[in-house]
Parts: C-alpha cells; structure tokens; sequence
C-alpha cells in the first residue's frame, strides 16, 4: 500500500480515472434530469477527462510538476458543458497545489482537493448546493482531516471516497429537482467514479471492470416533469475558446468579459488566464457574446446549441402548468429596450408607449403568457396605467400593476424585483425605489403654440421632466444637456440615458463626453433604446 503518490504513479490515476468514466458515463447520463444540451454530464465529463489524458500522453517525462500542469490545460481546452468546466476548474485547482512538488502524500492530496474545490466555485456565477460543487467540498473538507490520522494513501482515498458517498446521497435534500426525479447529482457522481479510478491504480488494481451503483432515492412521483419552453429564458448555449489573447489584455478585462456575459445571460463560466480563456454562456445573444470575447483575442471552437429545440425534442408529453410565484410585464417600444428589460428578467415585453397605448386585453393576454401565480404589470407610461389595471379583470393571472409613468422607473423597478420576496414586499419595495428616479426626455414640438413658458415652433426640438416642457433648441446634444441641467439634483450620483433609433454613436459618445465633463462627480452611461419619437430618455439616480 503506497504512501505517496510519483509523477509516474499520477499519470497512470488519470488515465485509470478517465478511463472508468468512459466506461460508466452512460450510467452518469442517466441520471440527468435537465433537457437541456447540458445534460450529457457522463459524456461531457468523460470528453473533459479524455483531453487531459491526451495532455498528458504527451509529455515524454514523469515529472509531477509537468503532469499535473498537462492535466490542468488538457482539461481546460477539453471541457464541455457546465459539468465539464466545473471538473477542468477542479483539476486546475488539484494541480496548483503540485507547483514545485516531487511526490504527493496524503496531506498534500488533500490540499490538492481543497484547492480543486475553491477553484471550482469561483468559476460558477451563482454555484448552486446539491451539484459537484457540494461534493468536491465536503469531500476536500473531510479529506483535511482524514490526511492527519493516516499517511496511507490507498486508506486516505478510501475513506475521502466514503465522505463523498455520503454528501452524494444528501444531494436530492439539497436539490428539489434531484428528489423529483429519484437520483442524485451526475456531476458528483462521476467525480467520485474518477476518484474511484485513481485508488484503483493505489491499490494495484488497473482493471477497466464496470462497478454497480444504486443512487435510486424514493422519488415524489413516478415521472419527471420537465420546464416548460417558457420556463428557458435564455435559448441559446454558446460555448467557445478566446485564444492569441491580445498583449494589451489582463486579468482584469477576463473579469469584464465575465460581467458583460452575465448582463445578457445566466450559466456564465469565463475561465482561463491570458493564454487561453474558455467561455460558456446561455444567452438570447450568442453574437453579442462573441463581439465582446473579440475585444481580448481571437475566438475558437465556437459552439451554439438552441435549447428550446433541443427541449422540443425530448418533451414527450404535456405536462400541467407549473406556476412560479412572481413574474413580470413590461411595455416599450425600441429593441434595446425590449433586449434590457429581458436582461433585467422581464418575462414578457409588449410593444407599446406614446402614441402606441395597448389594450387592457393586450396586457391581459401577455400576462396570461407568463407561468406565474402574480404578474406584475409595469406600464411605463401615465397613459398605460388605467388600461394595466383593467386588465387584472381580463386575465387568469393575479395582475398588480406598478405605477411606473416612465422607462427609466420601469428599468428601476425591474431591478428591484427579488423572487425570493413576497409579492407586497417586492411591491413596496419597487414603489420605494422608483421614488428615487428623476425622469426626463427629449424629443420635438409637432405644431407651433405657447406652453409653460415657451413660445414653440413645429420642429423645434424639447426636454421634458415628467409633468412639463423645461427646455427647447436647435440641437439635440444642447437640449439634452441643458434638459439634466434643469432635472439633476446635489444628492444625484448617476445620468443614464437611452438613446432612440435617429441617435447616430457618435452623438451618442460626445453628449457623454460633454455631461462627464460637466459632471465629473457623476458616473455617466448611454445605452441604446432604439426608441421611436424620442432621441433620449433621461434617469438620473
């Protein structure tokens, strides 16, 4: 029974460990309860797992260092879906422990572990318990303590593997959707059948035999009940590599890319260091995501997998509609804005504003669209409010419409949207936040006439706040500045402005360059509205 672990010994675990997942990964797939492109957890983390041995069987020496390195890049450029990366991060982790080491014993593996776990959860945007993550960190805790009772490292591995056993089968507590389907986590379980392989090779036994796991749990029911199409927010899973990273690129803009991706989607994992960077991303923009990830490099191995068909395809019946507690209706006009609120997970998006009022029947029928018990209603226009309110007579849905008489305090309310709240708290919580939001807006004087003290031409250009006229020009730039110049207060830290469809960039740019410098205490931000009528909406915060 060996006590340490050589550079020689290491790779004969990893090909052992790789190896009996490609024997079991259709037993790992099995237990997936997601039908999504995600869900080949075996096969994903087996492809991860056969790259790294590819790594590594390149290298012509058995040095511990250069092993543990191979397998940590091998299983970055190999690493496929979310179960993939989050085992490539835990293998990173593993083998920066091993920098500048010739032999492992029983307290460095479990150091190894350790490192492999906090890699892995800094990798994940919001890690989810009841997962791998929950596994590789019990299991590293454990592994700590088991390292100072044994030096033994065919024992030490044993029992490490006990204590995953043992947090494995407490995933379905953990997870809702695991007890539905009467399984526990895949990802954990092939960690532990790679784990599994690694003591083979400690004990002596290199065999490739099969091995009999029962991870059946009593289960709530007898089937499983797959999300709605409705319920996929984000339709496109788009995986890629950024490779040759610019010279000019540093840690810091990698941590960028991260919040851009997040902005515009969920499931973000932006990994890797400035030689390579691997990405994955469920979005309703794929190009937006790779426009951004040209900024640092070029992009490789670009892969986008549209879930809603993926979903169609393995939905085999129509299940009763599952309704969770709170959702959201906005209404605007303009793409960017559509795509902001969407971002700001509005649930649906009617197209709507000045000059464009929908029914109480429009708002009905998009609230009934929405697989929720309460809707809120959020108008974003005075004109709106009555017809929103109506439409509470109109629609199955419990319909409560927040009195946002702007685009910006609909932006704000958004936000401020929590769905672990209650429904009275969240509406308080967003009446409370939109008192705080100063709205205005520019646009032009359709007919001459003489108004709050101005004497207006048709054509004329105009600034707005919510009740009355407060500007007016030749020039849209001058009209808008001088319009936050009538609207920002002395406790005021934010302009944002929302540019419409005629505001060309590069307009754009100069009206922020001009306020930052009028302003140089105020953070300053335009994003594109693609509005009708209105060349900018104003919040100022």
């Amino acid at each position: 029974m060996g006590k340490i672990v050589t550079g020689a010994m290491l790779r004969k675990m990893i090909i052992s460990g790789a190896n009996y997942l490609e024997n079991n990964k259709e037993y790992v797939d099995s237990l997936n309860v997601f039908p999504v492109p995600d869900g080949d957890t075996g096969t994903n983390m087996s492809m991860t797992m056969r790259s790294a041995v590819k790594e590594v069987n390149m290298l012509t020496t058995n040095n511990l260092e250069d092993i543990a390195d191979a397998v940590s890049k091998g299983a970055l450029h190999g690493a496929r879906g979310n179960s993939g990366v989050i085992l490539s991060q835990i293998l990173k982790g593993f083998a920066s422990a091993l920098v500048s080491e010739k032999e492992i014993n029983t307290k460095l593996f479990a150091k190894a572990l350790k490192e492999g776990a906090e890699v892995a959860y800094k990798a994940v945007q919001k890690p989810k318990e009841g997962t791998i993550l929950t596994v590789i960190r019990v299991m590293s805790d454990e592994s700590i303590k088991i390292a100072k009772k044994t030096n033994d490292m065919e024992e030490f591995l044993k029992t490490t593997l006990a204590a995953g056993e043992e947090i494995l089968k407490m995933t379905p507590e953990m997870l809702p959707v695991l007890k539905k389907a009467g399984v526990v986590d895949a990802g954990g379980r092939g960690l532990l059948i790679i784990l599994t392989g690694f003591l083979k090779v400690v004990s002596g036994d290199e065999s490739e035999l099969n091995i009999e796991f029962d991870d059946t749990v009593a289960a709530d029911n007898n089937e499983v009940i797959y999300n709605d199409l409705a319920d996929i927010e984000f339709a496109y899973c788009t995986e890629f590599f950024i490779i040759n990273i610019n010279k000019k690129t540093t840690e810091a803009d990698i941590d960028k890319l991260r919040e851009q991706l997040s902005a515009i989607g969920d499931s973000v994992i932006c990994i890797g260091d400035l030689n390579l960077i691997k990405v994955h991303v469920h979005t309703n923009e794929p190009g937006t995501a790779l426009t951004q990830a040209l900024k640092l490099g070029e992009i490789n191995q670009v892969k986008i997998e549209n879930m809603l068909e993926q979903n169609r395809a393995l939905k085999m019946q129509q299940e009763p509609e599952q309704l969770k507690p709170i959702g959201i209706v906005s209404v605007c006009a303009g793409e960017g804005l559509a795509t902001l609120f969407k971002d700001l997970n509005v649930d649906y998006v009617i197209e709507g504003g000045q000059t464009m009022n929908p029914s109480a029947e429009d708002i009905a029928l998009a609230c009934d669209k929405v697989a929720a018990e309460t809707v809120f209603v959020l108008p974003n226009n005075k004109n709106i409010e009555l017809a929103a309110k109506l439409s509470n007579d109109l629609s199955r849905r419990n319909v409560v419409v927040i009195p946002t008489y702007s685009i910006p305090q609909g932006i704000t309310a958004a936000i401020n949207v929590d769905p672990e709240l209650s429904v009275e708290e969240n509406k308080n919580n967003m009446l409370s936040a939109i008192a705080t939001v100063t709205s205005g807006s520019v646009t032009y004087a359709v007919r001459s006439t003489s108004i709050d003290g101005f004497k207006l031409k048709e054509g004329d250009l105009i600034g707005l706040n919510d009740k009355h006229i407060i500007a007016k020009g030749k020039n849209v730039n001058d009209v808008t500045i001088s319009t936050i110049g009538k609207l920002v207060k002395d406790d005021a830290s934010t302009i944002t402005l929302f540019a419409g469809g005629d505001v060309q960039e590069a307009e754009s740019e100069e009206l922020v360059q001009r306020l930052t410098e009028k302003y140089p205490d105020l953070e300053v931000a335009c994003h594109k509205g693609g509005q009708p009528l209105y060349y900018y909406l104003i919040s100022i915060e």
